[in-house]
């Protein structure tokens, strides 16, 4: 019996032992297994972090962000950028404009400053060639005229020199205040082309006579009486030295002296 407990012992021992080491390993094989669930696990969801560490990490990547997409201040200024470009192309385009009317406006004026210089040439050319054909037609009359003898020059002066005024302004008389002209009247185109300001001539030397205590003389075909006493401050000999003309002026014609084209004395008109 004793021999049998002892070989029981025994048997128990040699089973214990090999039982406890493989308990062992399975403990360590469950707690191996745990461990590589818990690994997949943190493998499979993201690590939870603490709340300032995501909040700082959020922070850093916000310039990132910020970077890539265009700043609101960039897109204001590239707007106000592109506003004062087309300001200045506005403004530039209207100062074209403006330099182009200017420039079309000088032009017209000075085309229009052209053309009355070339009018004015053109009347003066016209005036010089009035004047020629004038003077050339008295100097072909006098020609043909008899010379005036000293007896005849000297009635002559007597006349004029009796017919100098004392006051001007008292003594002689407008047609108007004469009641009007009712002389002999030259036709207008007659008139026009031998007398006003642009056909002057020279008394001295036309045929005169003294007709009712009045000088006469002949001058385009037509006989002139001075009813009007000339201006005593007149040259003494203006009859023979000075032009004059005769025009139509407040409705009746006057001889007016180029030296003092400011008065005129009333004359009549006869064939």
């Amino acid at each position: 019996m004793k021999v049998i407990g002892i070989t029981t012992a025994a048997v128990l021992s040699l089973i214990l032992g090999i039982a406890a080491p493989a308990y062992g390993q399975e403990q360590e094989g469950e707690k191996q297994d745990h461990n590589n669930q818990q690994e997949h696990a943190k493998q499979g969801r993201p690590e939870q972090q603490h709340p300032q560490e995501q909040q700082h990490q959020n922070q850093e990547k916000q310039p990132q962000h910020a970077q890539q997409q265009p700043q609101p201040n960039e897109n204001k200024q590239s707007a106000q950028h592109a506003q004062k470009q087309q300001e200045q192309q506005q403004q530039n385009a209207q100062q074209q404009q403006e330099q182009n009317q200017k420039r079309e406006s000088q032009q017209a004026e000075q085309q229009q400053k052209q053309n009355r210089q070339h009018a004015q040439q053109q009347q003066d050319q016209d005036r010089n060639n009035k004047r020629s054909q004038q003077a050339e037609q008295q100097q072909h009359a006098q020609q043909q005229q008899p010379r005036h003898t000293q007896q005849q020059q000297r009635v002559a002066q007597s006349a004029w020199r009796q017919h100098r005024a004392q006051s001007w302004q008292s003594d002689h008389r407008s047609w108007q205040q004469r009641g009007g002209y009712h002389g002999y009247r030259i036709p207008d185109d007659r008139f026009r082309g031998y007398f006003g300001p642009d056909h002057g001539f020279r008394i001295y030397g036309r045929p005169f006579q003294v007709v009712g205590g009045y000088p006469r003389f002949q001058y385009g075909g037509y006989w002139f009486s001075v009813v009007d006493p000339w201006p005593e401050y007149w040259g003494n000999n203006w009859y023979d030295t000075d032009d004059v003309y005769v025009t139509y002026v407040d409705n009746g014609y006057y001889l007016y002296n180029s030296r003092y084209p400011s008065v005129g004395i009333a004359i009549s008109i006869s064939l």
